[in-house]
């Protein structure tokens, strides 16, 4: 019955890794068209929920998360949670045919140090104890530590969305993806006791009666709302190449982490599994460096006789940007030898 149940929970998983990734590409496309007839996202515009594709693409995350929350009630965390760089893989693959955005051979190695790297980290990371009822899980995210790190979050979420968003949301992608990672973090443990309360409930013993169940839920949803808010301004204004990638690093990163905190098993760990845990790390840190340096990046203008001018619209590809080509360098010379 094991074997059959984390074969269930991998089918699951890789077929959530499927839709989420094409999640990106069809939320993509239709932030494009609603930016060519309204307001942007990124700007606070939302015409995008007018857009077909933008639904599509919201459907289609939802059966991908629908059914990495199903594969986590079949197969341990350890299977599921590392089949999540699926989703890394399939938007940029998507992207690079069905959205014209390129990764150069460093932004490719840099995603694939992301990918190792958090492989390294989940493989490593302490196994959780499975609570029996929602009140041990309330028990868990009440205690001390748990509550600092829920506190801190809090707040960096706060300075994100009311100081840095407002200076530094268009020009550093860590602003908005900071946001949705520090608030999927709390969401994984609201969802996690959400999933102990069905499975409890479907079991003949109802976990609907506690109020603790209804908070969860409520946390899960205003969670959700904030991740997919800025997500959607994320993708807007961004290379989904680029955003998948750091979503992802980031979102494991902080998850592993609340996970340790509110269920202490970081004591039951050896030196090795710590110091894999560490190389896991800087891994993708690597990673993540490699791939924020090579954000945006375009090939120079070929110097000679023919210049181009485009309007450095960062939505829009080259191809897509209004340009002027001069054939001929011939007034600028005279331009530069009449000064």
């Amino acid at each position: 019955m094991a074997v059959a149940d984390n074969t269930r929970g991998l089918i699951l998983a890789l077929l959530s890794g499927l839709f989420i990734g094409t999640s990106f590409i069809l939320k993509k496309k239709g932030l494009r068209r609603a930016a060519a007839a309204g307001t942007r996202a990124g700007v606070g515009g939302y015409t995008y929920l007018l857009e077909p594709l933008w639904w599509a693409g919201m459907i289609t995350m939802l059966l991908g998360e629908v059914a990495n929350f199903i594969a986590y009630v079949y197969a341990p965390a350890i299977l599921v949670t590392p089949l999540g760089a699926l989703t890394i893989i399939v938007s940029a693959v998507l992207a690079h045919f069905m959205l014209s955005e390129r990764l150069s051979q460093m932004g490719v190695l840099g995603c694939v140090s992301c990918v190792v790297g958090s492989v390294i980290i989940v493989i490593h990371a302490p196994q959780e104890q499975s609570p029996n009822s929602v009140e041990e899980v309330w028990d868990l995210a009440t205690q001390p530590e748990f509550l600092i790190y829920t506190g801190a979050s809090l707040s960096m979420i706060l300075v994100l969305i009311l100081h840095f968003e407002p200076l530094h949301g268009q020009t550093n992608i860590l602003v908005y993806l900071g946001i949705c990672s520090l608030s999927g973090a709390i969401t994984v443990v609201s969802i996690k006791a959400i999933g102990i309360a069905i499975k409890l409930t479907l079991e003949g013993i109802n976990q609907f009666s506690y109020g603790q169940t209804w908070f969860f839920l409520s946390v899960a949803v205003v969670c959700v709302i904030t991740q997919l808010n800025y997500l959607n301004k994320a993708l807007d204004t961004f290379n989904t190449a680029i955003v998948s990638p750091i979503y992802y690093v980031m979102f494991t990163t902080l998850t592993i982490t609340a996970s340790a905190i509110m269920f202490k098993d970081w004591s039951g760990q050896n030196a090795s599994s710590i110091t894999s845990e560490i190389c896991g790390f800087i891994t993708v840190v690597s990673g993540t460096i490699i791939l924020y340096s090579t954000k945006d990046v375009e090939p120079p203008a070929p110097l000679g006789s023919i210049i181009t001018w485009y309007d450095g619209d960062p939505m829009k590809s080259l191809e897509e940007a209004q340009y002027i080509a001069l054939n001929s360098s011939d007034c600028f010379d005279a331009r530069v030898s009449g000064v």
